[in-house]
């Protein structure tokens, strides 16, 4: 149960009280049946609920979250990855509260306290002179404009980026995330964007034969302890062959990685990988971007940012999620350089910088550095580890258990030999049961065959007991 003696506010006098003590907010509102129907008649038809039968969500309190019927549900997916610090955290909803009785808008195009003080919290968080910061919305938006500065900085349009990989569906993303799953029919979208080979130590085409994968992955990328990882050197001749066959010689705008793909699966890389690649992209031409929306502020517990596990620092950063604790704030980081790109003509954000975002993320910042919740999911997250792992040594339908952290995935298989995901309503059979014991998962991976395990960082052991335990039980009940 949550309890904790927060310092750094006046509403951190007191003791929080336990989940027990807690009661949700009462419910007033249209039963799950009527918001059924007003969903069907009103909402886009591509928005729509997880479970088989639908969550109707009332509130939420730290790592918790509770039903229209008061009932208690521990979140391990913190609205995709999302709410970093903790639903409706006190220290961020009072920050919030204070900017809201002040001030809810203007534009950059005033001079603002809060988007001055903010973006230098924030850039004092990267090294070298990753020191501009622009705020917006989404990370989406984000990627977009760093797919822009990309091209604009380098003067070159050629972009890269992984198999499997997820970056948005605005637009311009949508060319560079590469998954038929967010594929639409429509031209131009992948107009000078290339797609290397994903390499997955677990699921890619050589990461099987060649890369020794570790069960538990806390702090590294794949089990290549020494030496050189063979399947990354096969990797890498690939990604090799999209220079020598389809770019222009030295003409790369760049390339977008994931330090971790989120959306994928929970796919963490082959050693070195990114490394190399980073560097042969810079020698053509281009700049490296690394997209932290799922991996950054410590959810990786060992680092702030997921490049720093890959021993890099990038030309370009993109944020957003876990940023302002599901407050729409986003933001990309880059170099003054590259940054005066954007002044050969006018370039604007109406909401980038709003006052009430900055509140939210300075707020984010300060809760995860004071209560430690980095720290906390370096412990907590390699606790979650190797507690799943013991039911991977059990469970034939447990392939593989994988991450760093508090991102953790599940992949489920026909066997551990084989590797063939899952069927996908043995997986639904499962995954529907956990709701039923109380926790939420989320689900994801090309098949959609792995649990995604990312929840607020303020989770403590005692909830992963009772995770794996509704996990556990979920597997014995769909017959494995």
């Amino acid at each position: 149960m949550f309890a904790q003696i927060c310092k750094h506010s006046r509403l951190f006098n007191k003791r929080f009280l336990s989940i027990r003590a807690y009661s949700s907010r009462q419910y007033v509102g249209p039963n799950l049946e009527k918001v059924k129907v007003l969903q069907k008649n009103h909402v886009a038809p591509c928005h729509k609920p997880i479970y088989q039968e639908p969550l109707l969500i009332n509130s939420g309190k730290m790592q918790y979250l509770y039903d229209a019927n008061g009932k208690c549900y521990l979140d391990c997916f913190g609205g995709i990855v999302t709410v970093s610090v903790g639903h409706c955290h006190p220290y961020v909803v009072e920050a919030v509260e204070n900017q809201l009785r002040k001030l809810w808008h203007t534009t950059v195009i005033y001079m603002n306290p809060s988007l001055s003080l903010y973006s230098q919290k924030l850039s004092r968080k990267f090294p070298g002179d990753l020191n501009v910061v622009y705020l917006v919305n989404s990370g989406s938006e984000a990627n977009d404009l760093a797919l822009l500065l990309a091209r604009l900085s380098t003067g070159n349009y050629e972009m890269i980026s992984l198999q499997n990989c997820y970056h948005g569906m605005s637009y311009g993303t949508m060319g560079l995330t590469s998954s038929s799953n967010w594929r639409f029919p429509i031209p131009s979208v992948n107009s000078g964007i290339h797609h290397a080979k994903n390499p997955d130590p677990f699921n890619g085409r050589h990461g099987g034969r060649f890369c020794r994968t570790s069960p538990i992955q806390t702090n590294r990328n794949c089990g290549c302890i020494t030496g050189e990882c063979k399947a990354t050197d096969i990797y890498f001749e690939e990604l090799k062959d999209i220079f020598k066959y389809s770019i222009p010689k030295g003409k790369c705008a760049g390339m977008i990685a994931e330090s971790i793909q989120g959306v994928g699966g929970t796919v963490q890389f082959t050693k070195g990988y990114i490394k190399k690649a980073s560097e042969l992209v810079r020698n053509n031409g281009g700049v490296f971007i690394s997209d932290e929306v799922q991996t950054g502020f410590g959810r990786l517990g060992d680092t702030f940012w997921g490049f720093e596990s890959h021993e890099i620092v990038p030309d370009i950063v993109t944020m957003a999620k876990g940023i302002g604790n599901g407050f729409p704030l986003a933001a990309v980081i880059t170099t003054p350089k590259i940054a005066e790109c954007l002044t050969q003509a006018s370039h604007f954000n109406t909401y980038g910088g709003n006052p009430l975002a900055c509140a939210a993320g300075l707020a984010v910042l300060e809760v995860i550095e004071k209560e430690g919740l980095q720290q906390n999911s370096k412990e907590v997250g390699t606790y979650f580890l190797k507690s799943l792992e013991q039911l991977r040594s059990v469970y034939e339908v447990v392939g593989d258990v994988r991450g760093q952290g508090l991102m953790i995935g599940v992949e489920f298989v026909e066997s551990k030999e084989s590797r063939t995901p899952l069927a996908k309503e043995k997986f639904q059979q499962i995954w529907n049961r956990t709701k039923d014991y109380g926790v939420l998962f989320g689900c994801g991976g090309f098949s959609g065959n792995v649990l995604r395990i990312k929840p607020p960082m303020c989770i403590s052991k005692e909830n992963v007991d009772h995770a794996v335990d509704a996990l556990d039980k979920s597997i014995k009940d769909a017959g494995f």
